[in-house]
């Protein structure tokens, strides 16, 4: 069968800006990811937090993935913040909890991968989070049904007219109910670093243990 050509793209942009050592590395991947990050950030990266929130539902192991803001990094992990009672995410997590994460900083010519298990921050650290969010984002979290139909921009528009309302004279607004921080704890970790001719450096962390231990191996591109 024919099949018509609607996009092709031949490899034309060589990546020359940097390159990755084994030597270069940090022992912890959390750490070599906050270097990174910060080095993203001091680039002019534009959204150096943004990053692809990838999750699988089961049993049918349909795998989704959605541009979401990366928020925080601790000890722990990486902590993304959502609506976790009605949005695709929240359903494929509940059969599934794990995720990956990907970074792609286009100036730096760098990506990294996460893949680990997921968990739940508390409410108190949510809560923190929340307040810091414009009252108008604060709002729309309460008023948006997250992915669910809609039957037009007008019925979203009243359901945010009527979180309005509700709030009108509450200086603090509550955390919505199911709306908070979901942490991607890291079972690896890959830094890539690309180098030219396809040739890319690639280094990955596997955790070894629960006291920080990691392995470090380079991958072939």
């Amino acid at each position: 069968m024919n099949k018509e050509r609607f996009i092709f793209a031949p490899a034309t942009k060589q990546y020359t800006k940097y390159s990755l050592s084994r030597s270069s590395l940090q022992p912890n991947p959390l750490s070599q990811f906050n270097t990174w990050y910060g080095q993203a950030l001091e680039s002019g990266e534009p959204l150096a937090e943004s990053c692809t929130l990838s999750t699988a539902s089961l049993p049918s192991g349909r795998v989704s993935g959605r541009i979401v803001l990366f928020k925080e990094l601790d000890t722990r992990g990486f902590i993304v913040y959502s609506n976790w009672q009605t949005s695709k995410k929240s359903f494929d997590v509940k059969s599934n909890p794990r995720a990956a994460i990907t970074f792609f900083w286009k100036v730096l010519e760098r990506q990294v991968r996460v893949e680990g298990r997921t968990e739940f921050v508390t409410p108190e650290e949510s809560l923190a989070y929340f307040r810091t969010r414009p009252r108008e984002s604060q709002i729309g979290a309460h008023a948006s049904p997250q992915s669910q139909i809609v039957s037009s921009r007008e019925e979203l528009d009243q359901y945010v007219q009527g979180a309005r309302e509700k709030f009108k004279d509450i200086d603090d607004i509550p955390l919505p109910e199911g709306w908070g921080g979901m942490r991607i704890v890291p079972d690896e970790i890959e830094f890539w670093q690309g180098r030219d001719n396809r040739v890319h450096d690639r280094f990955s962390y596997t955790r070894e243990n629960e006291e920080g231990q990691w392995k470090i191996e380079r991958l072939a591109p």
